[in-house]
């Protein structure tokens, strides 16, 4: 499902209405969270999270952050909910023999990069791959999970949207209030270009209590020039215009733009369309990172994949608090 609109918009009558429903949900994150004492599993732990409901960032800083520690001569693996996937898990995630259908998408993305484990219990998962050898752990998502002890918790926000109307859902996009979330947070990320920051500490500067981090997704080469080619795009991630406007900003000629729902299946009705369409424009199929671990094998030869890394204005944050961290191991 598609984000509502006025989730993004200055507080108007229906998200008026809806607040009430909103206070509720923000007491039942509350109670969740109040419901016992987190479970610690003797290695630090590392929680990528968010606030707002939907895609802000965290597959890749939790990448980012996982190479940090791995310069570090730490064994460091993933533990995911597996967002979209079948299994219960505890499971270590097969890149080449698991599917998006049993892991998830982020699942998927994240074991390219180190030891990826789904479990929809993140303790038993943590325990899985403390059991397997790691030393450390990246919990992608999990910050109003209340299993697990977190030992450094970093907040990620779009910087372009923010927090957007400031409420809860379903009257806001936001899991539970801003100060609420960020009064656990150890950092804030905000990612997005220039602009985009200029506009996110306008709206919310006054409001973060918490070390801010400014960063950036960066694409990285594709071996095919994008200058003037003829794209037809498509993503099913939390907000596809941004990546829209990444291919623009390489120099990419794009002649159709398809905004998927976060994490929907790409069918194969959907990629032959697609496909189709692309045809008879002339145009190359692009998509992104994410998008493409769910293509069916016989399409993926036919999309063109753009991946983006994490790079931030300044480190030093992250590094003190992995200094902090790491200090017992």
């Amino acid at each position: 499902m598609r984000a509502p609109g006025f989730w993004h918009e200055p507080a108007g009558l229906l998200s008026s209405i809806l607040s009430p429903l909103g206070a509720l949900y923000a007491a039942g994150t509350a109670r969740r969270l109040a419901s016992g004492a987190r479970e610690s599993v003797g290695v630090p732990v590392i929680c990528i999270g968010n606030i707002n409901a939907g895609g802000t960032g965290k597959t890749p800083t939790a990448i980012a952050v996982a190479q940090k520690v791995a310069a570090r001569g730490v064994v460091v693996h993933a533990v995911t909910r597996g967002y979209g996937g079948a299994l219960e898990g505890p499971v270590r995630v097969d890149e080449r023999g698991h599917s998006a259908r049993e892991v998830g998408d982020e699942a998927l993305l994240l074991a390219a990069f180190l030891p990826t484990w789904v479990a929809k219990d993140r303790v038993a998962g943590a325990k899985a791959a403390v059991a397997a050898g790691a030393q450390c752990l990246i919990l992608d998502d999990g910050f109003q999970n209340p299993g697990l002890a977190h030992d450094l918790s970093v907040v990620v926000v779009d910087a372009w949207r923010g927090f957007g109307n400031g409420r809860v859902i379903p009257a806001g996009p936001l899991r539970e209030p801003v100060d609420v979330g960020l009064s656990r947070a150890d950092l804030l990320l905000s990612i997005g270009p220039a602009p985009a920051q200029t506009r996110f500490e306008k709206a919310w500067g006054d409001r973060l209590a918490v070390p801010h981090m400014r960063g950036a997704l960066a694409p990285l080469p594709t071996g095919l020039p994008l200058d003037g080619l003829p794209v037809l795009a498509f993503a099913g991630i939390g907000h596809p215009e941004k990546f829209f406007q990444t291919l623009r900003d390489m120099g990419a000629n794009l002649l159709a733009t398809h905004a998927l729902a976060d994490h929907q299946p790409l069918s194969d009705a959907l990629m032959t369309r697609l496909l189709r369409e692309a045809g008879q424009r002339g145009a190359q199929v692009v998509t992104t990172e994410k998008d493409a671990v769910r293509l069916a094998p016989e399409f993926r030869q036919q999309v063109m994949t753009v991946p983006v890394r994490l790079e931030a204005e300044d480190w030093t944050p992250l590094e003190r608090e992995l200094d902090r961290i790491m200090a017992r191991l």
